[in-house]
Formats: structure tokens, sequence, C-alpha cells
């Protein structure tokens, strides 16, 4: 079982698809609508494995403060006003699909800006704030923003966006927690980081699978209708991801290369099964709709994660250090 959860995490950029392709044919040959059933337990068994992974205690350790300000002005100002316009852009007469990407580009970081940033050679410490921060304030914000941005065009529950965060998020980061402490206790800390803690992961990245299969079968018949319409979502998504990294790296440059890297991954890399949760869980009817844009982040998130690392050499090239070889088998993603 663990081979093939780990061959799953690696995968991602294969598994994903498939298990679009698999939901589609399901979903228009069967009739899935049963599957709502399970959106909720599979969205808690998503988030909280991840929670289980977040070391609270290391938020307060000293901060390099100015990282940390600029890294959350382009979480929470420069890229939700460029998933804002993008989506005004590309989806005028589809809200939930702007709604969708505005999700992505509200909710900054994941299991994978640790990763992306420790293979990178960035600051893991606080690349573990970031996370904790931005996810923090991300939940917070959600329900504000999307009233803010899309209010006019899409009803949007601001009291059922928050009553969902506190079960999807806040609940599972006290019980992840809990878990972690009593683990901690009864393993010891160096054996629960070495042997357990990759192991929540795992099941994180199989639950975004099964989500993924969930959602798009639910949205099979339309997505037959439409083919053209998961097409449509590659350019804006693409567009994004690429004003992430340009902007976080030429923010960051001058800051040296560590903490450029750092900011990097704070920013680019968002936190897709959190915004996957809260699509399926507020939006019953709608979610499925918008979990197809979240599901193809996942693909092009961590092939730009990919390349980004390997090109951290030649954009950072005061450092020939050997810590930045190739990288392209390290794929995955929360």
């Amino acid at each position: 079982m663990w081979k093939l959860l780990f061959w799953n995490k690696k995968n991602l950029t294969l598994t994903i698809p498939l298990a679009m392709v698999l939901g589609i044919l399901y979903g228009y040959y069967i009739n899935a609508s049963g599957f709502r059933q399970l959106i909720l337990p599979v969205t808690l068994m998503m988030v909280y494995p991840m929670m289980v992974t977040i070391e609270l205690k290391k938020i307060l350790s000293r901060c390099d403060l100015r990282l940390q300000l600029t890294t959350q002005a382009i979480n929470f100002i420069l890229l939700p006003l460029i998933g804002f316009l993008l989506g005004r852009l590309f989806f005028p007469d589809s809200p939930y699909l702007a709604l969708g990407l505005l999700l992505i580009a509200l909710l900054p970081t994941s299991g994978m800006t640790i990763t992306w940033t420790s293979l990178s050679g960035g600051d893991l410490n606080t690349a573990v704030k970031m996370s904790v921060f931005g996810l923090i304030l991300g939940a917070l914000l959600v329900p504000l923003y999307s009233k803010i941005f899309l209010g006019s065009s899409v009803p949007i529950p601001a009291g059922k966006i928050i009553f969902q965060i506190m079960i999807v998020i806040f609940m599972p980061l006290i019980l992840g927690q809990l878990t972690r402490f009593l683990l901690v206790r009864s393993t010891g800390e160096e054996k629960f980081n070495k042997k357990l803690k990759p192991k929540f992961g795992l099941f994180s990245s199989f639950a975004v699978v099964v989500m993924i299969f969930l959602s798009t079968a639910l949205k099979a018949k339309s997505i037959v209708a439409n083919p053209g319409q998961l097409l449509e979502m590659i350019g804006p998504l693409v567009l994004f991801y690429f004003s992430g990294y340009l902007i976080a790296t030429i923010l960051g440059r001058p800051m040296g290369r560590k903490r450029a890297v750092t900011m990097v991954f704070g920013s680019a890399v968002r936190n897709l099964s959190v915004a996957l949760a809260i699509a399926v869980t507020v939006f019953p009817e709608k979610g499925s709709g918008m979990a197809l844009i979240i599901a193809l982040a996942y693909i092009v998130q961590v092939q730009t994660a990919v390349w980004y690392s390997n090109l951290v050499p030649r954009i950072f090239r005061e450092d020939k250090s050997p810590l930045y070889g190739m990288v392209t088998k390290e794929k995955g993603q929360d």
C-alpha cells in the first residue's frame, strides 16, 4: 500500500489526468449523484493529514519580517488581483470558473512549498512560517475577497463560507496538531519527523486524486457536452503561474538567493487542496465545475515548480552549490 501511495504522490501529473478521465467515463455512463455524500469525508481526508505535518511552534521563532511582509503582499494583494483580472478576461460568461481561479489566487502555500524550498536551497524555517501565515490569512480573507471581487456576479454565501472554512480548515488544524502532539509524545520528535510525518502527505495526495475523480464524475455530462472548456482553462492558469514566479523572482532577487527562493515558493505555489475543499463544500451544485479548473491547476503547478527548481542555478548564477541538481524526479503536490 505504501508503495502505491508513494508512487501516486510522485506521479500526480499522471494520476490526476487519469482520475479526470476515469471520472468523466464513470459519470457519463453511470449515475454519480451519490458521490455528493462522499465530498465532505474525502475533503477532511485531504486536509487533515496536511495539518499534522505543520509545526506551529516554529512560527513563534524569530521572523524575517521584510521577507514575510513582501511575500504576503504578493499573496494577498498582487496575485488575487491577477487572478480576478484573468477570470474576468477569460471567463466573462462563466462566473463560477472565475471564482475557482480566484480561490486558487487567494490561498497560498502548501506542503509542497516547504518541499520545493528545501530542494532549491531556500530557508526551510521561513517557509514553514509562510505556510502557516498564508493558510490562516487566506482562510480569513476568502469570504471578504470573494464578496468584493465577485459578489456582483456570483451569490457569495459569506456565512456559509466561514462555517465551511471552520470545518475544512480550522477543525482539521486543531485535530492535526493534537495528533502531532500525541505522536511526538509517544514516538519522539526525531522518529516522527523521519518515519511518520512523510506518510501523512501520501494520504493527502491520494485524497486529492479521489476528490478530483468524484468532482469530475459529478460534472461528466457537461464536460462531454463542452470538451473545449478544459482547453480554455489552461491559458489563464499558465498566465497566472507565470506571473507568480516572475513577480516573486523580481521582488526577491535583491534579498539574495536563499530568501528569494523562499519567497518564490511561498507565493507561486498555491494551496490547491484547501481551494478544492472550499469549492466542493461551499458550492455543492457549482463546486464540481469550479473543481475542474483547480484540478488542472494541480498539473500546471507541479510542472512549473519542477521547471523553476531546475532553473534556480541559472537565475541565481552567483551560487554554484551542488545542492542545485536536477530535481525532476521530485515531483508531487499536497
